[in-house]
């Protein structure tokens, strides 16, 4: 199908908006106004859907709940849990009042996961029953948690109230008997949206500070350089807790007015299955995804699909035979949740460039340089940097960690930790990481953190 061109974007306007007028609120009840009944999030998990409308109308609820049990704006809220439905809602909800979510990783247990919520100043956690426990485990040491709603039914479990002293509890049932009406909290572009945590190579993970406007142009650039209209679906599997699967897939696809397939997690075995009986015309496969699909045996099912697109990084070896298996266009990337989408390989590019990941996007610079951050001619491995032309399209910075923040943006580029090089034509090639990290079916896991786990 041949769509027609985004709307031509600048650093004021992106895919129809005011930079200043994105907020998560706006442009969910935004998006209610114009699509209404349109379906927004199917859960394959259980068959559940939800338009555009009831999005809107459901966070509205949570929102105005949420403001009742005294989680006011620029409060800091942690949310742990697996890929849900009810995870999207609440990040709806908490923009809505001007809280500050904090996406957990659900593995982290013990002294990581105690960091994490000292770390970010969280002050409430939602969770779910099945996590529960790991909460538990740590609640003691964390005096200034004071909130903690359970995905749990309409009952809390027997012993919530002797584990988790001091909190006041509730059920996520509970918070959805708010008002329909929206919360009237004067959110700002500028506010914080999100702290979400990213690995660490020495040290622990590092909290990346997200306006609002910030976390949508995530979403937008997603949108706008790859092309994802209003009659795509895209299937997210990758965790909500990463910016991946929330931002790039569930924003991208809420900014273009499209649809989402959410998966529980990755299942090699389920996964050609969902994505068929989903329609989804856009999916992502990060790390060592795309390898392990490959290694399934062929099938006559391989191509009985809608899917148009497929972003892989990194692009596999047999990249032109990966295509011809599975009926399907590769696309690369090459950014960080810490700055933004730096390059882009689209369906435009030649494909004798199919294994690089692209060409710097608009309103993005990018670099090669060396030790001495002096930039380095084209085939000449270096660090890669980065720099936006663009206001807001990037981070603040690392939470509470100022020396990180100007460490990594010395002489005003950013400085990913990541090798490349880039070609005579401008297309950039990655080579490897410059620092010690381990890679886990797309995300970064630090030493560090293997050691606390």
């Amino acid at each position: 199908m041949t769509h027609a061109p985004h709307p031509e974007s600048s650093a004021e306007f992106r895919l129809g908006y005011r930079v200043t007028d994105l907020t998560i609120g706006h442009v969910v009840a935004d998006k209610a106004a114009r699509h209404g009944d349109k379906p927004y999030l199917s859960c394959l998990a259980d068959g559940r859907s939800f338009t555009f409308g009831d999005m809107d109308r459901l966070s509205n609820r949570l929102a105005n709940s949420l403001l009742a049990v005294g989680l006011t704006q620029g409060a800091h809220v942690a949310v742990m849990l697996e890929n849900c439905p009810e995870q999207l809602l609440l990040y709806f909800a908490l923009g809505k009042i001007g809280a500050v979510a904090v996406p957990i990783n659900t593995a982290a247990r013990g002294q990581l996961l105690q960091y994490y919520l000292t770390q970010s100043d969280a002050v409430a956690v939602i969770t779910d029953s099945a996590l529960l426990a790991h909460y538990a485990e740590v609640h003691p040491r964390l005096p200034n948690i004071r909130h903690v709603a359970v995905l749990a039914g309409t009952d809390l479990p027997p012993d919530a109230t002797a584990s988790l002293a001091g909190a006041r509890l509730c059920t996520y049932a509970s918070l959805l008997q708010g008002d329909d009406s929206p919360p009237g909290v004067a959110v700002k572009f500028s506010d914080l949206a999100f702290l979400l945590y990213t690995s660490g190579t020495t040290g622990p993970s590092k909290a990346i500070m997200f306006t609002h406007a910030y976390a949508l142009l995530y979403g937008i650039d997603q949108a706008e350089n790859y092309g994802i209209f209003d009659d795509d679906v895209v299937h997210v599997c990758l965790p909500l807790f990463h910016a991946n699967g929330l931002l790039s897939h569930c924003y991208g696809a809420l900014v273009a007015g499209a649809g989402v397939a959410l998966s529980r997690r990755f299942s090699a075995s389920n996964f050609w299955r969902e994505v068929r009986e989903s329609g989804a015309t856009v999916l992502s496969l990060l790390g060592s995804m795309a390898n392990i699909m490959w290694s399934l045996p062929p099938s006559e099912m391989d191509t009985q699909h809608r899917v148009r697109q497929a972003t892989i990084a990194p692009v596999p070896s047999a990249r032109s035979d990966f295509e011809k298996r599975f009926g399907l266009r590769i696309i690369s990337t090459y950014g960080l949740t810490d700055y933004g989408l730096g390059a882009i390989f689209n369906l435009d590019a030649p494909p004798s460039k199919l294994g690089s990941a692209g060409r710097p996007r608009r309103g993005m610079q990018l670099r090669v340089v060396d030790d001495n951050d002096m930039p380095l001619p084209p085939g000449e491995v270096g660090e890669i940097v980065m720099r936006s032309d663009w206001p807001w399209n990037t981070a603040l910075g690392y939470y509470k960690m100022p020396e990180a923040t100007l460490a990594a943006r010395r002489n005003f580029w950013f400085h990913t930790g990541d090798r490349g090089r880039m070609d005579e034509d401008g297309y950039l090639f990655f080579a490897d990481r410059k620092k010690d990290a381990i890679r886990r079916r797309g995300e970064n896991i630090s030493a560090f953190e293997v050691e606390q786990a």
